[in-house]
Parts: structure tokens; C-alpha cells; sequence
């Protein structure tokens, strides 16, 4: 094998001398084979015997005349567009310098192409392929939830009057369509297994549910339970196009975060709600947990519970992160997710009854690992 030293010039520069001695007639035309493209990072560190690309430059160089790892065609190759000093000519690439502002995805690409022809560790290109089925599969399923939801949302807006005068605090006509909804839209994608459901309160006993939040597949799986409970929602998601005016049309209740007034009003509407013999769903950690794991419970669902004397119905969703991950909700994957409703917890404070269904769900959720 050739190694470069300081006396001969590196094996880049045998390259450029053979091109220019093709070009001006001298040397054997036949025994020719154009240059290697390398990236940006072989010329840095070529000749400093540090770099990890340098085996490939004294390969390519050693067999120059019949085995180039990469090969162009004449017309491929960019022309000069001004003729530097000798000494400038053998100290740079014989290719423009064009050829380094390209982007750097380009460069690392067909670094690490080249490297695949010798087996290197990482010559493997990293393609997402998981993401991309992932947002080809999230693709198709709001395709299909937009079709679904502008179909059943004008029977919802007819039967909304009637719902208004006969149903007003449970609506439970509408909880039907949003229960079709629903299912039409996850059933192409996820499997869904119920667990418990024995442990649900008659369908018109009032009840505050609660269940960990990973997702806003959370939503989607709930709602195919078919259960007439009314969620609490941030306000910006109102604003969304059919799907916001639906939550309305189901009694959603809105809450704007970090607003001591719309908490206290969110709150008196809870109460009321009950009252009046409907039910009510929170999720007490406030917000999605994006790694998975179970944060500290808020007390407004169980003060609720407690002032009101209802029973609180803790659930467990399951895999609804991996499904729809927080934060990238334009991916779904496939899967299943497994919802756990466990035994209502009846009397005591707010506090006892935060702290025993919290730990009913931590239990289930350090179960699955």
C-alpha cells in the first residue's frame, strides 16, 4: 500500500497531476480513471494521519488506475474557472471550492455512502424509517378523522336543539355520535382493550373520573368508552375548526391555564354539572407527561368529588404515548393501548382521595414497567 510522506505529495495530488497530464495529452489515457469525490472533512485532516477517512485515500490511491470508490464522469466534474499559482494548485482540491458550500446533509451523505462499500460501522445512512411510516400512517389517520368528523358534525348541529331542550346537562345523543367518531377513526390504526368494565358506575349516576395524561390519543380512547362525561379543556382548543366546535356542542368545559378566575369558574361549573346528575372528567396532573412517567395530582378533581359526595373512578391508559407521542402529534404508530377502569373510591377528604387514586394508577403503570 502507498504511504504518503513529506517527501512525495499526498495521494490527492497524484490525482490532480494525472488529471492534468490526461488533459494536456501526456500519460496513458487507458490506464486513467477519474478521481475519487470525498467530503469536506478528508482534505482537512489527509495528511496529519489522524483522520478517519484516510484509508480510504490510500486505497483509492494505491489502486488509482482500476479500483476508485467512487467515480464521476467527465462532465460531472466542475471546471476551474481561473488558474491559480502552481503552488496554490497542488495545495488545494483540483474541484472547486463550490463543492464545500453545499449543505451539509449532502456532504455527510455521501460520506457516509462511501464508507458503505467498505463495511464500516457507520456506514448505515440513519433513516428514520419508523418516523416516516409513522407520519405517512398520521397522514392517513386525520385523512380519515376530518371525513368522519365533517359527516357526524351536522348531525350533531341538527340534533344539538333537541339535545338543548330534552338532555341539556348529559347529552348523551351527542356523546353517541362522538363515540362513532371516534371508533371509526382508531379502529383502522390501534387496538384498543378495556379492562374493568364492571368497576363503571351506572350510565346515569353522576361520577368524577381521572386517569393519567399521556397523549392526545387520551382523548380518541376515551371517548370510545361511550361514557356522557364532560371534559375539562384548555381554550385553545376551541378554536379548532369542527373539532372544537364539537367539544362545545358535548359541553367541554373550558379552562384557561395559569387564570385563577377561570379556575374558579371551571370549578363552579363542575360542581353544578354534578349536581344536576352529570359527570365530570379530569386529568389532575394539568397537562401531558411526555416521558411517560406519573406527575403530581392537582386537588380540583377531588374537591369536587368530596364537596359533592360522588365517587371518584380512576383509569389507567396504556400505551397512548407510544401511540401518538407528546409533542408530535402528526405520528401515530401502531400498537395497542389497554385502559384499566379500577374500583370507585368513595368518601373521605380531597386529599385522601387524591392520594389513594393516584396510587391506584402508579401502581398499574410500574406494573407494565
Amino acid at each position: 500500500m502507498e504511504v504518503a510522506s513529506s517527501s512525495s505529495p499526498p495521494p490527492q495530488q497524484h490525482s490532480l497531476r494525472l488529471c492534468r497530464m490526461r488533459n494536456s495529452g501526456f500519460g496513458d489515457s487507458r490506464s486513467f480513471s477519474p478521481p475519487p469525490l470525498v467530503p469536506f472533512s478528508v482534505h482537512k485532516g489527509a495528511n496529519s494521519g489522524h483522520s478517519l477517512y484516510r484509508p480510504l485515500i490510500l486505497r483509492s490511491s494505491s489502486n488509482f488506475s482500476s479500483k476508485c470508490f467512487f467515480h464521476h464522469s467527465k462532465k460531472q466534474i466542475p471546471v476551474l474557472r481561473h488558474h491559480p499559482t502552481r503552488k496554490v494548485e497542488f495545495n488545494r482540491p483540483y474541484y472547486y471550492d463550490r463543492w464545500y458550500s453545499q449543505s451539509r446533509f449532502y456532504r455527510y451523505t455521501v460520506a457516509r455512502s462511501e464508507l458503505a462499500e467498505f463495511g464500516n460501522s457507520g456506514a448505515a445512512l440513519p433513516l428514520p424509517v419508523h418516523e416516516v411510516i409513522g407520519k405517512v400512517r398520521g397522514v392517513c389517520f386525520y385523512t380519515v378523522t376530518a371525513i368522519a368528523a365533517i359527516i357526524l358534525f351536522q348531525l350533531m348541529l341538527v340534533a344539538h336543539p333537541f339535545v338543548l331542550l330534552f338532555d341539556r346537562y348529559q347529552r348523551k345523543a351527542q356523546h353517541f355520535i362522538a363515540k362513532i367518531w371516534s371508533t371509526l377513526s382508531v379502529a383502522p390504526f390501534v387496538r384498543i382493550e378495556v379492562q374493568g368494565w364492571e368497576n363503571l358506575p351506572p350510565p346515569d349516576t353522576p361520577a368524577v373520573y381521572v386517569s393519567n395524561h399521556q397523549s392526545f390519543f387520551d382523548i380518541y380512547t376515551l371517548l370510545t368508552l361511550g361514557r356522557s362525561f364532560k371534559f375539562i379543556s384548555k381554550t385553545s382548543i376551541f378554536l379548532y375548526p369542527i373539532i372544537g366546535w364539537a367539544m362545545y356542542l358535548l359541553g367541554t368545559i373550558p379552562l384557561k391555564r395559569m387564570d385563577s378566575r377561570s379556575q374558579l369558574e371551571c370549578f363552579k361549573r363542575c360542581m353544578d354539572l354534578v349536581k344536576k346528575g352529570a359527570s365530570v372528567f379530569f386529568f389532575p396532573e394539568g397537562t401531558r407527561s411526555k416521558d411517560g412517567k406519573l406527575g403530581d395530582f392537582k386537588k380540583g378533581a377531588f374537591s369536587v368529588a368530596a364537596k359533592t359526595r360522588v365517587p371518584v373512578v380512576p383509569m389507567t391508559l396504556i400505551g397512548t404515548g407510544k401511540i401518538m407521542p407528546a409533542g408530535h402529534e402528526r405520528i401515530v404508530n401502531s400498537g395497542s393501548v389497554k385502559v384499566v377502569i379500577h374500583k370507585p373510591i368513595e368518601g373521605g377528604d380531597a386529599e385522601t382521595l387524591r392520594n389513594e387514586a393516584r396510587s391506584t394508577i402508579a401502581k398499574v403503570l410500574n406494573s407494565q414497567g
